[in-house]
Formats: C-alpha cells, structure tokens, sequence
C-alpha cells in the first residue's frame, strides 16, 4: 500500500463533492476526471456509484500509481486505468456523460482553463455535465479572508495562476458550449459549478 498517496485537502472536501455527485450521476454513465491526484475522490465515487464508469486521468506518474493502487486496493472494478494526461494535452478520443475536475482551475492559466472547456465540450454528449470544485471570486470579490491571502501565494507562485471570476468562466464556457451553471455553495468557501453541455 506504500504507493497510496493521501493530500490533507481531499480527505476534507470529498465527503461534500460524493454528496453532490452522486445525485447527479447515473448508473452505467461514463465519468472522466481530469487531474485525480492521488485518486482520493474517485476512489469515493467510484467505490459509492459502482453501476458507474470512471476514466481517471493525471500527469503525475507517483499520482498515476496512487490512484491504481487505491483502486486495486478497494477492488473497483468501475475504475479504469488511470490516464496520463493534462487539461491542456489532447483528450481521448472518446464521449462521456460528465467530467470532474477538482481543484484545478485557479492553479493553472485562464489559457490553460479555457483549453480545458473547449475540450470537455468535445468530450461530452449532448446534456453531458461538467463539474468543476474549487475557490472562486463572485462578482469580483473573495469569498473568506482565507481565500484572499491563498489567492496571493498562488500569484507569487505563479503570475498566470489565481482564483478566477466565476463570471470570466461562465462567459468562457458559454462560449464553448454549455448553459449557465448550476452553483452549489460548499464548505471552506468553495463553489461547485456544474455547467449542463448544451445540446449540439
């Protein structure tokens, strides 16, 4: 079990994300997530939704390891090999019912992010859902006093990177393809953003 890694933000946050998903997700729906990480959340949903298929995906090769061996270890039949993939590369040539992405979109660029909506509007089915799970700014404004001052390491970080207006990415995604979102507020003053593809 030594290659299962644990990151302290997924052992908190995945509780909520199960409870939201799996009301939204269906028997026999194919499911890819982009940038799994160590596979904490899809080893939750998978192991919840066993009726539903799960594509992970991840760049990070200890990460690829860690998401397989938290599937061998559960036996998730329903989890498939993880893919070693980034937003911003080609997706598999192949259609689902939702992606997931977690955490992702206010640690990479707004190119990287608009690059990531493009693609999963090509690989949705019409009425597909995109999910996404993270910090945002609402009409400018942060959502704590926390997520000002993390807003600012991820800057220094990296200038290209920060929490992003939800405003800005719906209008990104609306350009891509998909309906105004459904929001969900969530705990630690995260959003969940769940973008219906429109119909083609």
């Amino acid at each position: 079990m030594s290659a299962i890694v644990t990151h302290p933000a997924g052992e908190r946050n995945k509780a909520p994300i199960l409870a939201l998903l799996r009301q939204r997700l269906r028997a026999g729906d194919r499911v890819l997530e982009i940038a799994s990480g160590p596979g904490q959340h899809v080893e939750a949903l998978a192991a919840a939704l066993p009726e539903t298929r799960f594509q992970p995906s991840e760049p990070d090769a200890r990460m690829r390891a860690s998401i397989a061996a938290r599937a061998q270890a559960r036996q998730l039949a329903n989890v498939a090999a993880p893919l070693a993939i980034a937003a911003q590369d080609d997706w598999p040539k192949e259609t689902f019912d939702a992606v997931v992405v977690i955490n992702l979109v206010h640690i990479v660029s707004q190119a990287v992010t608009e690059r990531l909506l493009e693609s999963a509007a090509g690989a949705l089915l019409p009425g597909g859902l995109l999910y996404l799970y993270g910090p945002y700014r609402v009409d400018g404004r942060h959502l704590s006093a926390g997520n000002v001052e993390f807003d600012r390491v991820l800057r220094e970080r990296d200038p290209e990177s920060g929490i992003r207006d939800v405003e800005w990415l719906i209008e990104r995604a609306a350009d891509a393809g998909f309906a105004a979102p459904e929001r969900v507020a969530m705990p630690a003053n995260n959003l969940s953003l769940l973008f219906p593809r429109a119909e083609r």
